[in-house]
Order: structure tokens, then sequence, then C-alpha cells
């Protein structure tokens, strides 16, 4: 049985002295939620601050992105050493990072290759935006961004791979896809797609987060999907209760 993750992602939000106090408040709350695995993504500037907060709490520490080069002239990214260092997790591909940074396919492929080299565990993110979703055009988009950002990945890695379905017209938008709908994405598309690339025993020990307005209020709902197992949260991480309670809600 694939044991849930809940991830959350910070994205441009925390300095030091938050992230301090943010933590504080998780770590208590999350100190009781031993069910589902739980990890959480604040920005590059707050990592080493993040790693000391998080010793010993027994919840993981990833990064929001990473560059595919172990070294070199390219002026403000990250390596996955670097990353290495502080997190066991990376997020890929998220798509903030497609729609205003140049993030293609062909880039996240780069890094996953990148994240299996250094031994991170990826939590590689596809789907579509509200434009594709009213043409239907659902299946086609998301069935390519698993082909090919996840080939050529080793065949023993591909359990360690998280992907993380993020309709794009859901993120931040307060509008979340429906559980069923959510469902049908992750155990007709996306769950297929792995076990053609990797064979189904592989395909079955990935597990697929679901992402895009993901609150309290709704998790449940989400997890109880039998293809849905976990959630990439966003805005809801940067509140204690709140992430508390999502992370409660896939531990049962």
């Amino acid at each position: 049985m694939r044991k849930k993750l809940v991830a959350g992602n910070w994205k441009m939000n925390k300095n030091v002295v938050e992230t301090r106090e943010l933590l504080s408040a998780l770590a208590s709350g999350l100190d009781s939620v031993g069910g589902a695995e739980r990890a959480l993504c604040p920005p590059f500037t707050s990592l080493f601050v993040a790693a000391e907060a998080l010793t010993g709490t027994g919840i993981g520490l990833g990064a929001q992105n990473m560059h595919w080069e172990e070294k070199g002239a390219f002026t403000g990214e990250i390596s996955p050493s670097m990353v290495k260092e502080f997190c066991a997790y990376v997020i890929l591909g998220h798509s903030e990072r497609r729609m205003y940074f140049g993030e293609t396919d062909e880039t996240v492929n780069k890094k996953l290759l990148a994240a299996q080299k250094a031994d991170l565990t990826p939590v590689v993110c596809v789907g579509e935006t509200l434009a594709q979703y009213e043409a239907g055009e659902t299946r086609q988009v998301v069935v390519e961004q698993i082909r090919a950002g996840l080939q050529g990945v080793a065949p023993e890695f591909a359990p360690r791979i998280v992907v993380a379905y993020e309709p794009i017209w859901a993120i931040g938008t307060g509008k979340a896809s429906s559980a069923e709908n959510a469902q049908a994405v992750h155990g007709e598309m996306i769950r297929p797609t792995l076990s053609e690339l990797f064979g189904e025993e592989a395909a079955q020990a990935i597990r697929i987060l679901y992402g895009g307005s993901v609150n309290a209020a709704n998790a449940a709902d989400f997890f109880a999907q039998p293809d849905i197992d976990g959630a990439l949260v966003g805005g809801a991480s940067l509140k204690a209760d709140e992430f508390i309670a999502i992370a409660k809600a896939a531990a049962e």
C-alpha cells in the first residue's frame, strides 16, 4: 500500500524569521501525524534554517527547483548537490516554472535524470491549462508530459518518483478539481502511462499527488480516492492549522 505524502510548496513566501515561526508551529502539530509522509519546500534562502529546525522531527525538506548541471556558468541557479546538502525532495516542472520561466518537458527530464543521479526524490508536476481542459485535451497534455518528462529513468529508480497532477486552472484560484475528476486523471491517464513506461509493479508503487486549491475542507475527499496518494499543497501550507489538518486527513 502506498504511504500518502503531503508536501507543502511555500513558493516565494516567508523570509528566514517567518520560516522559523511557521516551522515551530508546524512541527508541534505534525508530531502526532505518523500515518503520512510530510515534507515542506520553502524558498532557497530558508533551506539552511529549515534543515536545522526540522532535524529529528521526521518532516522532510524539499527544494522548489534546481538546475540539471552539477556546476558551471549558470548565474542564479542551484545544482543538485547544493540541494542534496539540505533536502531529500525537489519539485520539478511546476506549472509556474513552465509558464513564467520557460520550463519544458525536455528541461524537466534533464532535471529528473539529475535528481536520479543525486539520489533526490523528485516531485514531477504535470497538468493542463483551463483552455486545454475545456477543449477536452487533458489526456493528450498530461500523457505527453509524463512520457516526455520521465523518459530515460532507470527502472530501479522509477518507484522513487512522485508525480503531482496540478490542473493549472485550479492552482491558487480556489477552484479545486472535483475528487472524481482528479481520480479519473490519476487512475485512467497517469498510472496507465507510468505502467507503459516502467511496468505495472513500478506504476503501482509510484505515488501520484493532487495539487490545486487543496485545503482542510476538501482534502479528505481527495484522499479517499484509490489513486490519489497525497497532495502538493500551496497556499494552505502557509497556515499551520490548515496544513496540519490536511496531513491528518492523509494519515486517516
